[in-house]
């Protein structure tokens, strides 16, 4: 699995999300302000109340890739009962460019967790070929993105990183005395 894994064995991703793989492509995930996602990296909805920029690194022009987006965390970490919450799906992602050139199948929804540290997976999956996403999903709650790739044939991810959020009054900030 590699020393590049630890981080999503630490953070539970692999394991209760995807399953254990060895990354084959770079993605890089770049919010508002040049904030660069990289695992574990803490932020606040107001950072991430935008589409991000999701750069797949490699990869020929003539791979296809899908991005989802999820919080398995949903809707509160105590008890995530609508485990996985879909944040965003793009298919068709040509290699060597970004999600702006693939096929948006749902749209960005704003991380806005009302309760506990929430972690927001971002996983890359390379098609099979163009189009290759035949089975969508439905609805947001409740996703599951094992069942989703092994419907569309997508087998183990080649990249994939999280970051965590919580409620923007929810950070604790230190107090000074004088």
């Amino acid at each position: 699995m590699g020393r590049m894994c630890e981080p999503l064995v630490v953070g539970r991703v692999i394991g209760e999300v995807l399953d254990s793989f060895t990354p084959t492509q770079t993605m890089e995930v770049t919010y508002q302000s040049n904030n660069l996602i990289f695992n574990g990296r803490e932020l606040l909805p107001s950072t991430v109340s935008s589409k991000p920029k999701v750069t797949v690194h490699g990869g020929e022009l003539r791979s296809s890739f899908t991005l989802v987006m999820i919080d398995p965390d949903s809707p509160g970490p105590s008890d995530p009962y609508l485990r996985e919450h879909l944040h965003w799906m793009v298919t068709d992602i040509p290699g060597a460019t970004d999600a702006s050139f693939g096929r948006e199948v749902m749209q960005y929804e704003v991380p806005n967790p009302s309760t506990g540290i929430h972690r927001f997976v971002f996983a890359l999956f390379r098609q099979k070929g163009r189009q290759a996403v035949v089975m969508p999903p439905t609805m947001r709650d409740r996703f599951n993105t094992r069942r989703f790739t092994s419907e569309n044939d997508l087998g183990l991810p080649v990249a994939a990183v999280y970051f965590n959020c919580q409620r923007e009054n929810a950070c604790r900030r230190r107090r000074t005395y004088h």
